[in-house]
C-alpha cells in the first residue's frame, strides 16, 4: 500500500513537470517566431511615393507658407491613385494651413502635428491602400 502511494506520487509529479515543460516549450516557440513583417525596400518605398508639387498660400496670421512634400503609400496602386486625387490633397493641404499660424509650424513637433493631421485627413479619401508617411522636401514659412 505504501509503495501504491508512492508510486501514484511519483507519476504525479512526472506528468506535472512534464506538462509544465510543454507549456514553457510552447510559450517559448510562440513569442520567439518572425512577426513576418518585411521592411519595403527603397524601391519599393520610390514606387509608392508621390510628388506634391510646390504649396504656397497664406496662414491665418497673414504669413505665407511655401512647401513641397513627398507622401508615401502602402503599394503601387495606392501612389496610382494619390496621383489623381493631388488636387484633393492640395485643397486638404491649404485647408489645414489656413486655420494655422507660424507659431504652429514652428519646431519639429509643429511640423509633426500638421504632416499627422494630413496623413489622417487623406487617408479619410482613400480606397486603394493608404497613406503612411508625409514627408516634408521643402518648407519656407515668411
Amino acid at each position: 500500500m505504501k509503495n501504491n502511494k508512492m508510486l501514484t506520487m511519483i507519476i504525479i509529479v512526472l506528468v506535472a513537470v512534464i506538462l509544465i515543460g510543454v507549456v514553457v516549450f510552447v510559450l517559448l516557440t510562440q513569442f520567439n517566431k518572425p512577426t513576418g513583417v518585411v521592411e519595403p525596400s527603397i524601391d519599393e518605398i520610390v514606387e509608392a511615393t508621390i510628388e506634391v508639387p510646390e504649396i504656397t498660400t497664406n496662414l491665418a496670421d497673414n504669413r505665407v507658407v511655401r512647401m513641397s512634400l513627398k507622401i508615401q503609400t502602402t503599394n503601387k496602386d495606392a501612389a496610382d491613385e494619390l496621383t489623381k486625387r493631388i488636387f484633393q490633397v492640395q485643397n486638404i493641404a491649404i485647408q489645414e494651413l489656413s486655420e494655422m499660424e507660424k507659431k504652429d509650424l514652428e519646431g519639429k513637433q509643429g511640423k509633426q502635428i500638421f504632416q499627422s493631421s494630413l496623413k489622417t485627413r487623406i487617408n479619410e479619401l482613400m480606397q486603394e491602400g493608404e497613406v503612411q508617411e508625409v514627408y516634408f522636401t521643402s518648407f519656407i514659412t515668411q
